[in-house]
């Protein structure tokens, strides 16, 4: 189960509005090893588009060297999906290299008329998509 703060599912939900129609996506720091979302990291898309996402290779290094240098890890990797369910994609899961991470894919699909607003999480290991519960909590 994926349990983060009010505020920082808002920040998550506000920044993929923000950018649509392009996907958002970014990170949430945590301590290493305690799998608590505390630092939200949102991320450029360099892809700048509707339908994919990229980290863009000089920001990804920089996050890197600062989660290192703060003894975190990513928690949470975001992004949005902008026409389709919140439900991750196959280049998604190619994308998918942090076992220990939830991947948290919110749908702004509603801002269009598409569908509905989605938030969920997943935990993709190894190709391996299951889907796991949000616990959405004032503070820790």
């Amino acid at each position: 189960m994926l349990t983060l703060t009010q505020a920082l599912y808002d920040r998550i939900v506000e920044h993929a509005r923000r950018d649509h129609p392009d996907e958002a996506c970014g990170v949430v720091a945590g301590p290493a090893g305690t799998d608590r979302p505390e630092r939200f990291v949102p991320m450029l898309n360099a892809a700048r588009s509707p339908t994919f996402y990229e980290f863009d290779s000089k920001d990804l290094l920089k996050l890197y060297r600062d989660l290192d240098d703060r003894d975190e890890e990513p928690v949470i990797v975001y992004h949005s999906h902008t026409a389709t369910e919140a439900y991750p994609s196959r280049t998604d899961v190619t994308y998918a290299n942090e076992p220990g991470a939830h991947y948290v894919l919110v749908s702004t699909a509603d801002a269009d008329g598409l569908g509905e607003f989605q938030f969920r999480s997943y935990r993709i290991v190894e190709g391996v998509i299951t889907e796991e519960e949000v616990q959405v909590v004032a503070g820790y």
